[in-house]
């Protein structure tokens, strides 16, 4: 086994392979960027350089800086986690060139796998079936319509060298071809300098099924079992499974031998991961899974592997780097439970998934289930990298049982006031639809707003109503908001300002949701989500008096842009009122219900500031 190890990476992967690697002896190296000088994972190796600059492009991304430092400090080998320099092939070769043992993939595997063309024709040859599609070289508009014609609308046109989403078009007729083909390509040569295309049949209800593949020097190669990642928004995978609802023994055996068949094809050794696309419409069939690509490196969503068979992925990697065999082989690896992976993101789903910056001034993550995080409460979260803000594994006997174990992790989160997807994930993991397995990579098209609190729960405003009535009275029975009454029973009802919006709340005996003071706020936590909560200033009660919470705050710091609307005006549900340009991004504010404008507070060209009450509107009375 290596003496020393090099981290070419950050965050939670870097503390991932620090902590396999200590266990198993090795001295721990890590890079970081200034922005990163105080992040855990540079605490936690044994020594750390600092390798630059903020921006990734002077940091991580430098191979002649991370080069350096790993000749600094003697590294015997560079792990590069995912991401940045992992599966760039001319930097693995400057690594072993370096006389330094690079932990991951061949760099002639890479490059293989590197463009869709020829990884599809590599595969095609070695048996492993692939999408129906054109990937030849004639390149000219004429030959690629033709093709597609052939295969049938609605098609993919997807850039040969593309990732991550980018440089591909769905196209639903052919007389819309030749536009999307044009705009395809110029994405395509802009973010990677290629604009060159294959065309694919569109899969009306995919599944996007992956195999983690193992390989080592002695010509093993074994296969891991399967993950379902179909669960995702913009490309980008929200939650991982394994294995993957729905699919059989046989159907398993075939796509798994699939995957062993392509990493030998390309004479693959260490970590990698074969995609499959799958055509769901009729379930999971053995000839409905398509080779979609390989992925040349350790995945983000690894941890569910390794929960259901207990292997340690980083281990096998360390291991296979050093040049030993494989830790097992084939008939040795078994499969136990069920797993699921969520990604804790700093973003506001409720505000088109913008990313969310800044301190976490509050970080609660849940302790009944396997935890990776770069990050501590205190530290930031910068505009610079990757916004996860931790991945939440759960495992279970079975689905029912792991899922539920994740809903109730992700619904116990706390962040704060870094905006995050918690509730979010805590919603999708109690709906029917994903509990029945009833998914495929649209499920978040689909089902967006549901899965989006906009208020919190009828118990939670209750308990925010409690917490703030013992807060402001004191015990002094003078000064209660609530209480006694001349005749009747004592009301217990009070008006309080959660987040945007006013409510009614009522005092409980028994608080349900949690509350936490933080800073001068009071912060509600309900199911993943946060709101900021206080009794409100008169004006606002003033102002939202019979407009049944019709008093609209500006949800953020901006521009009043444009005002829709004039005092005395009848406005119907969901008629825009005015809107506030913030980030270069516009939002419209709109109206609750139908009723008519009773006070507006500003006019075009003003600046708000967050949660500034803008207009007031009344309900229609009947």
């Amino acid at each position: 086994m290596m003496e020393s190890l090099l981290i070419a990476n950050r965050g939670e992967i870097a503390r991932r392979i620090i902590r396999t690697a200590k266990m198993l002896g090795i001295r721990t190296i890590a890079v970081y960027s200034e922005a990163d000088a105080g992040l855990p994972f540079v605490r936690e190796a044994d020594e750390a350089i600092a390798i630059g600059p903020s921006p990734a492009r002077e940091s991580y991304l430098s191979q002649e800086r991370i080069l350096e430092a790993a000749r600094q400090t003697g590294a015997a080998a560079i792990h590069p986690g995912y991401g940045f320099l992992s599966e760039n092939a001319g930097f693995a070769e400057a690594v072993e060139k370096a006389g330094i043992i690079w932990v991951g993939a061949p760099p002639a595997a890479i490059r293989a796998m590197g463009l869709k063309d020829a990884a599809k024709e590599l595969m095609q040859a070695a048996g492993v079936p692939v999408t129906p599609g054109y990937l030849g070289p004639d390149q000219s508009e004429e030959r690629l319509a033709a093709e597609a014609d052939t295969i049938g609308y609605p098609v993919l046109i997807k850039a040969v060298a593309g990732g991550g989403g980018k440089g591909m078009r769905r196209v639903e007729r052919a007389q819309d071809f030749a536009e999307l083909l044009a705009s395809c390509r110029r994405e395509a040569a802009a973010s990677f300098g290629d604009d060159r295309v294959l065309i694919e049949r569109y899969i009306a209800n995919p599944r996007h099924i992956e195999v983690q593949v193992f390989a080592d020097m002695f010509g093993n190669c074994v296969h891991l079992f399967e993950r379902d990642c179909s669960l995702q928004r913009r490309h980008q995978k929200v939650i991982e499974e394994a294995p993957a609802p729905g699919l059989d023994t046989a159907t398993r055996a075939v796509i798994c031998d699939a995957a062993v068949k392509a990493a030998r094809a390309v004479n693959y050794i260490g970590a990698g991961t074969i995609e499959f696309i799958a055509d769901a419409s009729e379930g999971l069939r053995e000839d409905r899974i398509w080779f979609m690509e390989m992925n040349t490196r350790l995945q983000v969503e690894h941890p569910v592997t390794e929960a259901i068979t207990g292997e340690d992925l980083v281990l096998w990697q360390l291991t296979v780097a050093s040049g030993e065999p494989l830790p097992k082989m084939q008939d040795e690896i078994a499969m136990n439970g069920w797993a699921f992976e969520a990604r804790l993101y700093a973003e506001n789903p409720a505000a088109g998934y913008l990313p969310s910056t800044g301190r976490l001034e509050h970080l609660s993550l849940p302790e009944s289930v396997r935890v990776d995080s770069g990050v501590e409460q205190g530290d930031d979260i910068t505009a610079f990298y990757d916004p996860m803000i931790a991945k939440i594994i759960a495992h279970g006997p079975n689905r029912e049982a792991a899922l539920s174990k994740l809903a109730a992790a992700c619904a116990s989160i706390e962040v704060w006031p870094v905006k995050s997807n918690a509730g979010l994930l805590a919603r999708i993991a109690v709906d029917p639809d994903f509990r029945a397995a009833r998914i495929d990579t649209g499920f978040l098209d689909r089902h967006g707003d549901s899965l989006v609190a906009t208020e919190p729960s009828e118990i939670a405003i209750d308990t925010a109503a409690t917490v703030l009535l013992s807060k402001d009275t004191d015990g002094d029975p003078w000064s209660a908001l609530t209480g006694f009454r001349i005749a009747g029973a004592d009301d217990k009802r009070v008006r309080i300002r959660i987040g945007d919006h006013l409510h009614w709340g009522q005092s409980r005996r028994e608080l349900e949701a949690k509350t936490v003071t933080i800073g001068e706020t009071t912060v509600l936590f309900d199911a993943g989500n946060a709101w900021p909560i206080r009794l409100p200033v008169a004006s606002e009660v003033e102002a939202s008096q019979g407009a049944g919470d019709g008093a609209i705050l500006s949800p953020m710091p901006g521009l009043v842009i444009s005002v829709d609307v004039a005092e005395g005006d009848r406005v119907a549900k969901g008629d825009r009122l005015l809107t506030v340009e913030a980030m270069k991004m516009e939002h419209s504010l709109r109206a609750p219900f139908d009723g008519f404008v009773e006070k507006l507070q500003v006019s075009s060209g003003i600046r708000v500031s967050e949660n500034q009450l803008v207009v007031s509107v009344v309900k229609e009375q009947d």
